[in-house]
């Protein structure tokens, strides 16, 4: 099954992450092999992914050599980070090329629109000189950006009309950029939803607590399931290792709207949890937002839920342990931030205690810190 992505070529449901299949170029070849058996024709790398690019390049190769229909079907995005001069993303750009074995992209996309600054770059500075001399020579098909910033700067980006897809976070648990996602295809861009296993909750190795609560699905099916049935054009899999792909087999083809089984696992997931969080419940709503000590309210306090809800207790003491340790791509502070101002509680519709419950997720959460797999 393929949706289409932007102004180029359709793509399969699920794309293939290439940031974990890095033990050798022969690693790789074998995830890629066992990718496009499985349906996939969409196949995302970055420089940023250390050899991922070259060993794709190499895969490739073998694809052309072995498969050449298949390789010809296949579409290619990699990224390019924001900041530098025009000169020298276009070098950067032509040193993708030159790994991949290509002489154009299918898609190019910003590495991380994550700020204010790196927006006025990508739309009035070098990315806009880079992004005009890409697509009038034609080394690459069309250009979007992938963002781990704040929801007003992705819906600034998109209201842009400068791009042609974007890469967000969409999960399961982590709904807040659905809207955002639905803009983006309504105005005919394509969607790629950013690790939803890993990043998702570490569906791929579920607690006891959230296969219970979503049997007889298993999480990660469900969490697929649920983004696919949206009309996001497509998740992205970030397999190691051939085995990695096994779910993409069985739903391949499944876009289509969720089931009324399905919906009742869903609305019995979300009621599980907040039975077990009772008044502390969080609606994410984000009105307790700005904070005057830019406290990421919301998302340190799903990061409790998830652990209280729904057992995800190692995900999310692993992700407040990248807090402040990640720079621009995941929050800067903690809950120790908060001073107790209460400028967020009159504001909160569901009159939750805050400060409290910022406190109690710090207590729970905090961890040494850890730093992101790349970065």
């Amino acid at each position: 099954m393929r949706r289409p992505f932007g102004a180029g070529p359709p793509v399969s449901l699920f794309t293939l992450g290439t940031m974990r299949a890095l033990e050798s170029p022969e690693a790789m070849e074998a995830v890629v092999r066992r990718a496009v058996a499985a349906g996939i024709n969409h196949l995302e790398t970055a420089p940023s992914y250390g050899p991922a690019e070259r060993y794709l390049g190499s895969a490739l190769d073998a694809l052309q050599r072995d498969l050449p229909a298949t390789r010809a079907g296949l579409v290619i995005t990699s990224k390019i980070l924001p900041g530098s001069s025009a000169a020298e993303a276009w070098t950067r750009l032509h040193g993708s090329l030159r790994r991949l074995g290509l002489r154009r992209l299918d898609n190019l996309a910003i590495h991380g629109l994550n700020t204010a600054e790196h927006l006025h770059w990508a739309l009035h500075g070098p990315g806009a000189e880079l992004r005009e001399r890409a697509l009038g020579e034609g080394v690459v098909g069309q250009i979007g950006f992938s963002s781990h910033g704040s929801n007003r700067l992705i819906l600034r980006a998109l209201e842009s009309g400068r791009f042609q897809f974007c890469s967000l976070h969409l999960h399961l648990f982590d709904p807040a950029r659905l809207p955002l996602a639905a803009q983006a295809l309504e105005a005919g861009m394509g969607v790629m939803a950013i690790s939803p296993a890993d990043k998702g909750g570490r569906l791929q190795d579920p607690p006891p607590r959230l296969r219970e609560d979503c049997a007889p699905w298993e999480p990660l099916a469900l969490a697929y399931r649920f983004l696919l049935a949206r009309g996001i054009s497509t998740l992205t899999v970030g397999a190691a290792r051939p085995a990695d792909l096994a779910l993409v087999d069985a739903l391949a083809s499944r876009g289509e709207p969720l089931s009324p089984e399905e919906e009742l696992v869903l609305e019995r997931l979300q009621a599980r949890g907040k039975e077990r969080l009772g008044a502390d419940w969080c609606g994410q709503c984000q009105a307790c937002l700005p904070c005057p000590r830019e406290v990421p309210i919301p998302s340190l306090l799903r990061l409790r839920q998830l652990a209280l809800g729904h057992g995800l207790e190692a995900f999310a003491r692993e992700r407040y342990s990248l807090i402040g340790q990640a720079g621009h791509w995941w929050e800067r502070v903690d809950g120790r931030a908060c001073e107790r101002c209460g400028d967020c509680l009159p504001r909160c519709p569901h009159h939750l205690p805050i400060p409290d419950l910022l406190a109690d997720g710090h207590r729970r959460l905090a961890a040494p810190p850890r730093r992101r797999l790349w970065g």
